[in-house]
């Protein structure tokens, strides 16, 4: 097998931040990165399961791969590497199923060495922490990154299969996630994103979350520090109070509802209701009136009736968001709901998943428009086709702003202030202020 490798990575944020150390693991082994896909000799693709057209994807590369490059080992690993009706379907195209706490063992796994433990694979983890998460990743970015602060989920939501594609949480210790912070502001990077299937459920043997965040924006540097995702039933007085006190903090706060309606909530074993929710995201824009609220919500799980949608309708009309992200439900072998008969057609869920979209389109816009005549800060992440900068806002609004000369990259990665001229569904134009 030549020393070279490719990876293709469908899926969450999570997804790809595991690539960046997949990446620089391989490279600390003498491996070197190929752009050419059909050129390398091991391709490895990381996985998502969260709905089929994902798992499609899969089963397309892989057939594509073998056609183009038949000389080349497959790697699959993510989110559908555990699943034995995958495994069973791609056996004979596919050298390695490696669930991605695996890392450090993939070499072995490559040259089918036994791997001598007397503990699982989630015991070592339980016990251990995620290991392969102290990997220093190959990052990116050179001024927003991605840092994952634990791995798995305890939820067991019964659409989700995370719990089943990564297994129980396990989390980092807080001083190896200060280190690598530290270690990117030092490097002058601006935007710091942790990421966890459910971060707020942080810990070690002596913080929770809230108080990793005050270590956090207590390091010198001018940058933000995002999170995501956060589950309703475990945001905290403690964690609203240091969102609001903290500016480093960015005014966004992504919380998944997926339903309007306490039944459906209560079938998909979300433990909140939906008065909860409301009262919580009021509680939370008191404590700082000018966050961002972004949501996830289903349409179409089994059984939901017109009526129980009507209601997921009702709260995106009243809880005005800025932006969600909608999916039509898709059953996922080994969750709860797959047993569940799913009896909203296609096309009935995709009528539903318009109807939110005309919403949210709507209450985006309306949000975005009192923003005009103001001064947002921006942190620039590239130039347009048009010789326009681009970039977001700490509230997470996309921005495209001119200036007075020609754009040129030694603003990218910069902060720069704009001034709102015009708004549209989910963002802002505008020109930088010098």
């Amino acid at each position: 097998m030549k020393k070279t490798f490719h990876i293709i990575t469908i899926g969450c944020q999570m997804n790809k931040a595991d690539s960046e150390r997949l990446a620089a693991f391989l490279e600390s082994h003498g491996f070197k990165d190929s752009p050419d896909l059909n050129k390398a000799g091991l391709v490895l693709i990381n996985t998502c399961s969260i709905r089929q057209t994902a798992e499609d994807r899969l089963y397309g590369l892989v057939n594509q791969i073998k056609k183009d490059n038949q000389a080349c080992k497959i790697v699959v690993t993510g989110c559908l590497s555990r699943r034995e009706d995958v495994q069973k379907r791609l056996s004979e195209r596919v050298d390695v199923f490696m669930p991605i706490n695996e890392i450090p063992n993939i070499l072995d796994l490559l040259a089918n060495r036994e791997i001598k433990t007397k503990l699982s694979l989630d015991e070592v983890r339980l016990l251990q922490g995620e290991k392969y998460l102290s990997i220093i990743p190959k990052y990116q970015s050179k001024f927003s990154a991605f840092v994952p602060i634990g791995n798995g989920c305890n939820n067991f939501c019964s659409y989700c299969v995370v719990p089943y594609a990564r297994g129980r949480e396990a989390y980092r210790p807080t001083l190896e996630i200060i280190k690598e912070v530290e270690m990117l502001v030092s490097r002058g990077y601006k935007e710091i994103t942790l990421i966890a299937q459910n971060v707020n459920s942080y810990h070690d043997k002596k913080n929770n979350f809230p108080i990793l965040l005050k270590k956090l924006v207590s390091i010198s540097g001018d940058f933000w520090l995002r999170f995501s995702s956060s589950h309703p039933k475990d945001i905290s007085d403690e964690l609203i109070n240091i969102v609001a006190q903290e500016k480093k903090i960015c005014p966004h706060l992504h919380l998944a509802v997926q339903s309007g309606d306490d039944k459906i909530l209560e079938a998909m074993n979300r433990k909140y209701t939906v008065a909860h929710f409301i009262n919580l995201v009021d509680k939370i824009r008191k404590a700082r009136p000018e966050i961002a609220i972004t949501t996830d919500v289903i349409v179409g799980f089994p059984g939901e009736t017109k009526s129980q949608y009507n209601n997921t309708v009702k709260l995106f009309k009243k809880m005005k968001f800025d932006l969600a992200y909608i999916s039509r439900y898709s059953p996922r072998p080994g969750t709860v709901a797959y047993s569940m008969k799913d009896n909203v057609s296609k096309e009935e869920k995709q009528k539903r998943e318009e109807v939110l979209e005309v919403i949210l389109k709507k209450t985006a816009h309306d949000n975005n428009v009192k923003q005009i005549g103001s001064e947002a800060r921006v942190l620039i992440e590239g130039i347009t086709k048009k010789n326009k900068y681009y970039g977001k806002t700490g509230s997470y609004k996309m921005v495209v702003a001119d200036v007075d000369d020609k754009p040129n990259k030694s603003l990218i990665g910069k902060f720069v202030n704009v001034k709102v001229e015009k708004v549209d569904k989910f963002g802002f134009e505008g020109k930088i202020v010098l």
